[in-house]
């Protein structure tokens, strides 16, 4: 039997993400879950919490709540659990569509910003690209990690984790005329990918489905 790690960079389970894996994967197999922010308490959360940093991280603790992370506190953490992820599995999917280069493991491991950015860049020469994002401090990180796809990009912000405005979302891009709508961050799930289309009437895409039916071609 195939292992297949998820790797969060909050906490896991993540009780938002696995049943779409689930679903796709439809295979005897078997899930392990590992959350960076798995081993703090309440007052070590603390720590990780972004303040004035420019650089941060958005993601989910296992009750549901949303926590926005400083980038540079967050990455020891996530290696840490990556490392002891990588000797129960087979390979490695990290929930996250932020770059992550510092990373290192043994095993295969999947990155969705790769797969996402590479699979648009074949699907398109140049395409106006509209991305969604959750919050507005990851602006200029997310447009250098596409400039390399697209010099014509335009970003709309709701989160997936606190209520965010995906009406206005959508139709702020469709009055842009962008090509395609990327929701930017795993935490998006398909009920906020339909929204997002009905409303705009532009092909948009979920990174985690994405993903999934990619990994699907490896088990």
């Amino acid at each position: 039997m195939n292992k297949v790690g998820l790797l969060t960079i909050g906490q896991s389970p993540r009780s938002d993400i696995i049943p779409t894996f689930e679903e796709i994967f439809d295979k005897d197999l078997e899930i392990v879950e590992r959350g960076a922010l798995d081993s703090l308490n309440e007052a070590q959360l603390l720590t990780v919490i972004a303040r004035k940093e420019k650089n941060i991280c958005v993601s989910r603790l296992r009750d549901g709540r949303s926590i926005t992370m400083c980038r540079r506190k967050l990455l020891p953490l996530l290696q840490n659990e990556l490392s002891k992820l990588q000797q129960e599995v087979d390979m490695v999917i990290v929930l996250c569509t932020e770059d992550l280069p510092t990373l290192t493991c043994e095993k295969p491991i999947f990155y969705p910003n790769r797969i996402v950015t590479q699979a648009i860049s074949a699907m398109s020469d140049q395409p106006k690209i509209g991305l969604i994002i959750p919050l507005e401090e990851q602006r200029s990180s997310v447009l250098k990690k596409w400039e390399g796809v697209s010099e014509d990009i335009t970003v709309a912000v709701a989160s997936p984790y606190d209520y965010g405005n995906f009406e206005e979302a959508a139709r702020y891009l469709k009055d842009y005329r962008v090509d395609i709508i990327i929701l930017d961050c795993m935490g998006y799930n398909e009920e906020h990918r339909q929204f997002v289309r009905k409303e705009s009437g532009i092909l948009t895409i979920l990174p985690r489905t994405l993903v999934a039916r990619i990994l699907l071609e490896y088990l």
